[in-house]
């Protein structure tokens, strides 16, 4: 069953007459049809026995030719909700309740549509959205584990750019423009590239903060390729291994223990808070518990934050299918930041990363 069956399968059972969604990433996976609109007003007509796309009449003709549903659109200057109420809504008749995404839709794009339609009754589709996103299929296996090979060639180039007195912006620039030479059109999310010290925060800013030597640096990186995205992050250490200092050694290792541990035993039917308290607990009994302040992880797809969440609070249970990241951090402020993370994807079996590059502690020469 396509994506576009399960939603419809979904609105006939939730008793939803309409779902109007604005989500170029929505759009893009329920029909197949990618467009970033800008400005302008895409919107895909859901019911639970037709589909109607409206978009700017530049792009109606490569919509036409991709997507084998009614396709309306708009010239600039018009105003698309005038044509939306006038020659759209009249196919979906009568509307007592629309599903609308409350994460993705705009307040503005909101209130147009609530003009339109007075009286209807809006019920959020997230959840249901999540439900049917959740479970991958082998097509979007196949172009998570290619965007993965990407993450792994992105990493080696970052490695190859350290030397001493680059700056971390200069690292993401070299990163992200050899990414481009590969064919990569957009990361999955802006590059993070932090030196020593500067890992110290989680969500760390890459700033003119020059390399140093005998310092940790953590690369934190995804591209889109196919429509779906990768995440991964390797920290590794510049300089040589009679300079690291034991401390450094092992925090290292405790990370890599709370990484490997539960990418190894995750299987179906596991707690996705278990799966947290798993990682944590390597954290913990090393002592250094306070210092990892995210949940394990996320899930991931089209783009590179989405349902489910790994966290301590989750008591849905994992299921083969399923797409997430592993990715414990500790994160001492102003001494030191490590985080080590794959994507993977669920199987019976367990878990079959998108990225293979190496987590072992790895010394890279000074130049």
């Amino acid at each position: 069953m396509t994506p576009l069956k399960k939603f419809q399968h979904g609105l006939k059972k939730q008793n939803i007459d309409l779902s109007i969604i604005t989500s170029p990433q929505l759009i893009n996976y329920l029909i197949g049809y990618a467009s970033e609109p800008n400005e302008r007003i895409l919107s895909l007509f859901v019911s639970d026995s037709q589909a109607i796309l409206f978009t700017p009449s530049l792009e109606s003709d490569d919509a036409k030719s991709i997507v084998s549903i009614p396709v309306y659109d708009y010239d600039d200057g018009m105003n698309p909700w005038k044509v939306i109420n006038e020659d759209v809504l009249s196919h979906f008749h009568p509307i007592h309740t629309v599903g609308i995404d409350y994460e993705s839709l705009t307040v503005d794009k909101y209130f147009s549509i609530q003009s339109l339609l007075p009286k209807a009754h809006y019920q959020d589709i997230g959840s249901m959205m999540n439900q049917i996103k959740v479970i991958k299929s082998k097509e979007e296996k196949e172009a998570l584990m290619a965007a993965g090979k990407l993450a792994d060639q992105a990493v080696q180039i970052g490695i190859n750019t350290l030397k001493v007195g680059i700056t971390e912006t200069e690292v993401v620039a070299k990163i992200e423009y050899e990414m481009k030479k590969l064919g990569v059109s957009e990361m999955s999310f802006p590059t993070m590239v932090l030196f020593g010290d500067h890992a110290g925060s989680p969500h760390g800013e890459v700033s003119d903060r020059k390399l140093k030597e005998n310092e940790f640096v953590l690369f934190d990186l995804g591209v889109i390729y196919n429509g779906y995205a990768s995440d991964m992050t390797r920290t590794v250490f510049f300089g040589s291994e009679t300079e690291i200092s034991d401390r450094q050694k092992e925090i290292y290792q405790v990370v890599l223990d709370a990484q490997v541990t539960p990418q190894q035993q995750v299987k179906p039917g596991i707690l996705a808070s278990n799966l947290d308290q798993l990682s944590r607990q390597i954290i913990e009994d090393a002592g250094y518990g306070q210092y990892f302040i995210h949940r394990l992880g996320h899930g991931i797809g089209q783009t590179a934050h989405e349902f489910p969440s790994i966290d301590s609070s989750n008591q849905d249970r994992l299921e083969a299918g399923m797409c997430f990241s592993i990715e414990p951090g500790i994160y001492i402020p102003g001494e030191i930041g490590i985080r080590i993370e794959d994507c993977v994807y669920l199987t019976d079996e367990g878990a079959e990363s998108f990225t293979q590059f190496d987590k072992s502690l790895l010394y890279i020469d000074v130049k």
